[in-house]
C-alpha cells in the first residue's frame, strides 16, 4: 500500500480532554492544566504515536456550555493558556509533529497574528500552523471595546438576517487570512543578505509593502518578522455548514468537518470542494478531516462503561457536534477506514479524557492502523508540516524572476 493510502491523524487538545467529567478521573492533572509540562507531555505523547499534528483550543471567553453566551457552572474546566504561546513553549521539545494553535479573527489583529505564528514556524522549524476562529459573542467584544458585534439569534439562526450575519464573520475571517499570507510573503526568502563585509544585513527591494485594503481590514506593511521557514504556515478552520465551509474552500489547506457517517461526510467534502473550485483554488490542495470525540478501552463494553460513568459524573448525557465513538482502537480504525472511501484525507480525534483516551490513540489505534498498511510506521526526515501533509512550500506572490 503506498504512502498515499495512509491516513493522517491529528489530536485536538483541550484542557483534560473533551468530556467536561474528564478532570475528575483519577489519572486526570487538574492541577497541572496551567503548566508547561502538562502541555509538552501531551504533546511529546501524540509525537510518540507519529501523528501529523495537534491542534490546541483557544477562545477570547471563558468555557462555556452555551453557545453564544456565558454559564454560570462551577464544576467544569475553565481558564486556559494561550494557545499560540502553547505552540511556542512545545516547539522547541517536538521535533516532527505540527503545531496548530488556534486563534481568534474577530479582535485579534491579523498583523499581530500574522509574526506570532511566523515566529512558532521558526521555533518549529517549519511545523507550525494556525486554526482561525469566529468569536460571534457580545461579551467578547466588550473585553476589548472597540466595535460592536450583533447579538446572534440562535432560535433563528436559518432566516435570513442571521444568516447575513454569520456570512460577514466568516468573509472577514477569509479576508482576515489573505492579510496573513500577504504578510508572510511580504519578506522575499532571499531578502536577509548578511553580508558582514559589506555591512549589507537587508535587501530592501525585497521586503514590499501588501497594501491591502478591504471592507475590514487596512494593512500597509510589510511584517517586521522575515517569511517562515514553510513559506505559508498551514492554516486550518472548523466548520459545521455551507457558509464555515466557504471560508475552507475560499482561504484554508485544512478544513475540519463533522459528519455522523460515511454519506454525511462525503457531502461536506463535496461541498468544500466546489467552494474551492469557486475560489480559484482548482490547482491547490485542501484537505478535508472529520473530527471524532473518541472515548477507547479494551473492549467496547468497558468503553461504554467509561463514558456511561462519565455522564454520570455530571448528571446529563455529554453532546457534542461531533460524532462521540465508545469503542476499541480496532473498531475505531474500522470506522476510519470506511469513512475515509467519502474523501476524507484524515481526522482530528478529541480525545474525551486525558491522558487516558490519548495513549489509547497512540498506543493502540496507531499499531492497528499500522498493521492494515493505513499509517506511517516513522517519519520523514526533516519534514515540515506541509510536506507531512502533502502540501507544496508555496511560491511567494511578491518575489520576481
Amino acid at each position: 500500500m503506498s504512502a498515499n493510502d495512509h491516513l493522517h491523524l491529528g489530536i485536538a487538545l483541550d484542557g483534560a480532554g473533551w468530556h467536561p467529567a474528564a478532570w475528575r478521573q483519577p489519572d486526570a492533572r487538574p492541577a497541572e492544566l496551567l503548566s508547561p509540562g502538562y502541555w509538552t507531555g501531551l504533546v511529546q505523547e501524540a509525537e510518540a504515536g507519529l501523528l501529523d499534528l495537534v491542534t490546541i483550543e483557544d477562545a477570547l471567553t471563558l468555557q462555556s456550555d452555551e453557545l453564544f453566551a456565558q454559564d454560570e457552572r462551577t464544576d467544569r474546566v475553565r481558564g486556559r493558556l494561550d494557545a499560540v504561546l502553547i505552540a511556542a513553549r512545545v516547539a522547541p521539545v517536538t521535533s516532527h509533529i505540527g503545531l496548530i494553535p488556534t486563534a481568534v479573527t474577530t479582535h485579534t489583529e491579523p498583523f499581530h497574528l500574522s509574526k506570532a505564528v511566523a515566529t512558532v514556524d521558526f521555533a518549529a522549524l517549519g511545523r507550525a500552523g494556525v486554526r482561525v476562529q469566529l468569536a460571534p459573542r457580545q461579551d467578547a467584544a466588550r473585553h476589548f471595546g472597540r466595535r460592536e458585534v450583533p447579538a446572534i439569534d440562535v432560535a433563528r439562526i436559518n432566516e435570513p438576517d442571521q444568516q447575513q450575519l454569520l456570512a460577514d464573520g466568516f468573509d472577514e475571517a477569509a479576508d482576515y487570512v489573505e492579510v496573513l499570507r500577504r504578510l508572510w510573503d511580504s519578506w522575499e526568502d532571499d531578502a536577509e543578505i548578511r553580508d558582514v563585509a559589506s555591512g549589507r544585513f537587508l535587501d530592501r527591494e525585497k521586503v514590499h509593502y501588501i497594501d491591502f485594503e478591504g471592507r475590514w481590514f487596512s494593512v500597509k506593511g510589510p511584517s517586521i518578522t522575515p517569511r517562515p521557514p514553510q513559506g505559508q504556515p498551514v492554516v486550518a478552520a472548523l466548520g459545521h455548514s455551507d457558509i464555515p465551509y466557504r471560508l475552507i474552500g475560499r482561504a484554508a489547506d485544512l478544513g475540519f468537518v463533522t459528519p455522523h457517517d460515511a454519506e454525511q461526510a462525503a457531502t461536506q467534502v463535496r461541498q468544500i470542494d466546489e467552494h474551492r473550485l469557486a475560489a480559484g483554488r482548482a490547482d491547490e490542495t485542501v484537505h478535508v478531516w472529520a473530527d471524532l470525540v473518541v472515548v477507547l478501552d479494551e473492549t467496547e463494553q468497558a468503553a461504554r462503561d467509561r463514558l456511561n460513568h462519565l455522564n454520570e459524573l455530571t448528571g446529563a448525557e455529554y453532546t457534542s457536534d461531533a460524532l462521540i465513538f465508545a469503542g476499541t482502537p480496532g473498531q475505531l480504525a474500522d470506522l476510519l477506514t470506511e469513512w475515509s472511501t467519502a474523501g476524507l484525507t484524515g481526522y482530528r480525534l478529541r480525545p474525551a479524557t486525558l491522558p487516558y483516551d490519548l495513549t489509547q490513540i497512540t498506543r493502540g489505534l496507531v499499531p492497528e492502523l499500522q498493521r492494515r498498511g493505513r499509517f506511517r510506521t516513522a517519519y520523514p526526515e526533516k519534514a515540515t508540516l506541509r510536506s507531512l501533509l502533502g502540501l507544496p512550500r508555496p511560491a511567494n506572490r511578491y518575489a520576481t524572476a
